[in-house]
């Protein structure tokens, strides 16, 4: 499908804002304009195509398959201006500007400074934003970011579509943590057997960790006790340290002293750590400059390992 060039880049942008957030409302709210002016817009760029843009759902409307079709190539035509725009600063002189970056909160306590300090005096600034989604909603996210900082469990799918690019960025593995009381305080290694009758704190459902825990679940045939859910290791960490219960962590993010962690024997136990984009954004030289920030503070991390 060919753009014609009578279509106008801005009404591109908002058939693009359109399909990120699912709402003329919610358009009209990202772009500071009203609702009416959204539609407008959107009714024009269907006159320029040719074709439906958009069909009823109810109340309200939805994109045509030819509207899906147009959002793909709005994607490279949009990518394609920034490129331009980043070029044209970086013939003026080194790479520069905001980034956007969607952080989960564990993920930005482990490499938000080490990114801030790869990149120094660079002229490239992040701005980042504290976004806890599970791996499936990540892709809505770049409706608003450049980059998203999304983790997974290891055995399930990358994050994938038309519209988003991912990179793998590290693995980091997933153990058990229980207080320096505990019966098992101590040991290097823990088989799931060995949990079957203890009580948990996990984190909600659809992250890493519970994932984790569900794979425990079908090795032992017996259904973890989960008295509490929570998704800030901090407080975890607290509860597992006063012999509340026992848990699953991120080995790069446990910092309590008094904790002992035992490696997960028998089972292959990680969360991946993955970078989202939209395809070819890493082509602007800024975005570029964070990526590679990125990929150098997981080095350092995974390095010392």
């Amino acid at each position: 499908m060919i753009v014609p060039a009578s279509m106008s880049v801005e009404r591109l942008r908002v058939l693009r804002e359109f399909a990120d957030r699912g709402t003329v409302t919610a358009v009209a709210a990202a772009l500071s304009m009203t609702p009416s002016a959204v539609s407008q817009q959107l009714k024009v760029l269907a006159k320029e195509a040719g074709v439906a843009l958009l069909e009823p759902d109810g109340r309200r409307v939805r994109l045509t398959d030819a509207g899906h079709a147009l959002v793909l190539r709005a994607d490279e035509v949009l990518a394609a201006m920034d490129r331009a725009v980043a070029e044209m600063a970086h013939y003026r002189g080194s790479p520069r500007g905001q980034v956007r970056v969607a952080f989960f909160p564990s993920g930005a306590a482990l490499l938000l400074h080490r990114v801030l300090g790869e990149l120094g005096d660079s002229g490239v600034e992040i701005i980042a934003g504290d976004e806890d989604v599970p791996p499936t909603e990540t892709q809505r996210l770049l409706a608003d970011y450049d980059i998203v900082l999304t983790h997974r469990d290891e055995y399930a799918a990358a994050v994938s579509g038309p519209r988003v690019a991912a990179r793998p960025l590290m693995r980091e593995p997933i153990d058990v943590v229980v207080a320096p009381t505990h019966r098992l305080a101590g040991r290097a290694a823990v088989t799931p057997a060995e949990l079957a009758d203890e009580t948990w704190i996990s984190v909600r459902g659809g992250f890493p960790v519970d994932d984790v825990l569900n794979s425990i679940a079908a090795l032992t045939g017996v259904q973890p006790r989960v008295t509490q859910r929570l998704n800030d290791f901090r407080v975890i960490e607290t509860v597992v340290a006063s012999g509340y219960a026992i848990a699953l962590m991120p080995r790069f993010v446990v910092v309590h002293p008094e904790l002992s962690v035992l490696r997960l024997s028998g089972v292959r136990a990680a969360r991946i750590y993955e970078l989202v984009t939209r395809p070819h954004a890493d082509r602007r030289p800024a975005i570029a400059k964070v990526l590679a920030a990125f990929h150098a503070a997981a080095e350092q991390i995974t390095g010392r390992a």
